[in-house]
């Protein structure tokens, strides 16, 4: 998919989840929100895969782990929908793992447990990581913060 596909797609989302997030407030289990999107994506005429599976894979094609991403969207973009205080390292970095996983580029982290909506856009990019590989190593650490930073 294009990146202006994509982006028009994260925007549908972004405005899709913050009327969600409008509408039913903070404070319902992450369920209740991942079954919301689903329901209003797929209302949108998008196809929309709940408890998407993914398999992790060794360098030799072994099975080594199996995980389960909470929407899957057109094919192309991996949803992790969060219902906590506030969105921590710790989910960016499961959503990075399974846009690696899964060869994707594109993901969206959303938060419906704030009272204020959270959404940030991960990009998982070949390029852009050996481009970064290439800065001093705190430069490194500020995009690995802000999830830029993944191996190939």
């Amino acid at each position: 998919m294009e990146t202006h596909g994509v982006n028009e797609l994260c925007n549908l989302i972004r405005e899709t989840s913050y009327a969600i997030h409008e509408y039913l407030g903070h404070g319902h289990l992450e369920k209740v929100y991942e079954n919301a999107l689903a329901h209003r994506l797929r209302k949108a005429g998008l196809d929309v895969k709940t408890q998407h599976p993914i398999t992790v894979r060794d360098e030799d094609g072994t099975v080594i782990g199996e995980y389960v991403a909470d929407l899957f969207v057109e094919n192309h973009l991996i949803l992790e929908v969060k219902a906590a205080r506030t969105l921590a390292a710790e989910h960016a970095a499961q959503l990075l793992g399974y846009l690696k996983a899964t060869s994707l580029e594109h993901g969206l982290l959303i938060n419906f447990g704030s009272y204020r909506f959270q959404i940030k856009k991960y990009a998982l990019s070949c390029r852009a990581t050996r481009a970064i590989e290439n800065m001093p190593n705190a430069l490194q650490l500020l995009c690995l913060s802000v999830g830029l930073l993944w191996r190939c």
